[in-house]
């Protein structure tokens, strides 16, 4: 049975985990479970480390799991965004290192968090024993992502007019259903967060730019580690409010072809990389579509470690 901290932050209870100080900020990280290498949830732009409250619960029961808010987010302290990934993968680090949480890690980068996964894999190589990759972001997305034509764009006035009207009851609607399987009281606690913190995931996808790609582009290969990449060729449920059908008929086959390409390439690029397609996600969603494939994932990572023996402490 989960403990949930009573600590208070802006004069709300925390919902799980404590505060730490880094660098003057208090930012919020619950670690659960013991064992070597610790699993590490790095959050999609918009989301917080609850957000993985379902997998980080299971992984916890295997060995050391971590979920955490990163400045800006959550119940972390509030930071301008959007921010490059030198600032928060050292802020990371610092964070781990604080709360007494030993290297090395398997992260579990979803999205940005998956790019922010990578730039530390570059800079600290000899901390990270793995990484699971969910849909993250890559810099030849810039040069292959296939470009909209006029009417589709036009098409996407009328569905993003009626979201406007209607947004905070249907992103309720999206989150509870993505939720479901939360406790109540922090399923409820999230949900209100999120509706509050609408245009918190436009403010962290402004970190996408070209600097941050160019940063990536730039720093070392990934070390030869195990990792898994995974591709969710379903429709995002968060995307079908600002979408017509036309648009996502003829956008998501184009640009499922150009992520399994960029994916495939991205696990080739280590000798025990591995690329798998999930049908039925969608990208937001994928941890909480498939929670099953993403544990498997992890503890497949996990005995890939162990068998090697290498990076274990």
């Amino acid at each position: 049975m989960m403990k949930y901290n009573t600590n208070t932050h802006r004069g709300d209870k925390l919902p799980i985990g404590r505060l730490y100080n880094v660098e003057e900020r208090r930012l919020l990280l619950e670690c659960s479970g013991t064992g070597s290498p610790t699993v590490v949830f790095l959050p999609a732009a918009g989301m917080i480390g609850l957000d993985y409250l379902n997998i980080h619960h299971k992984i916890s029961q295997r060995t050391t799991s971590v979920i955490y808010d990163r400045a800006g987010t959550g119940w972390s302290d509030q930071v301008k965004l959007p921010r490059n990934a030198l600032e928060v993968t050292d802020e990371l680090r610092i964070l781990l290192r604080t709360a007494d949480v030993p290297a090395p890690y398997l992260f579990v980068g979803h999205s940005l968090g998956g790019i922010y996964a990578r730039r530390y894999a570059q800079r600290f190589p000899d901390e990270v024993a793995g990484m699971l990759l969910l849909e993250p972001p890559h810099e030849d997305f810039l040069t292959n992502t296939p470009k909209l034509k006029k009417r589709h764009l036009f098409q996407q006035i009328f569905p993003i007019l009626r979201t406007l009207l209607t947004y905070k009851q249907t992103f309720r609607g999206l989150f509870e259903q993505m939720l479901a399987s939360w406790p109540d009281s922090i399923r409820d606690r999230l949900i209100k967060y999120h509706l509050r913190t609408l245009m918190k995931t436009i403010e962290e996808r402004k970190n996408l730019n070209s600097e941050l790609y160019n940063e990536v582009r730039k720093g070392r290969d990934i070390p030869d580690i195990p990792l898994i990449v995974f591709t969710a060729m379903g429709v995002d449920p968060f995307m079908t409010p600002f979408t017509s059908k036309s648009f996502l008929h003829a956008t998501i086959d184009p640009f499922n072809k150009v992520k399994n390409k960029t994916y495939s390439k991205l696990a080739n690029s280590v000798p025990s990389g591995e690329h798998r397609i999930l049908n039925n996600a969608g990208h937001t969603t994928i941890h909480t579509d498939c929670p099953d494939e993403m544990v498997e994932a992890v503890c497949d990572l996990l005995d890939s470690v162990d068998s090697s023996g290498s990076k274990l402490s």
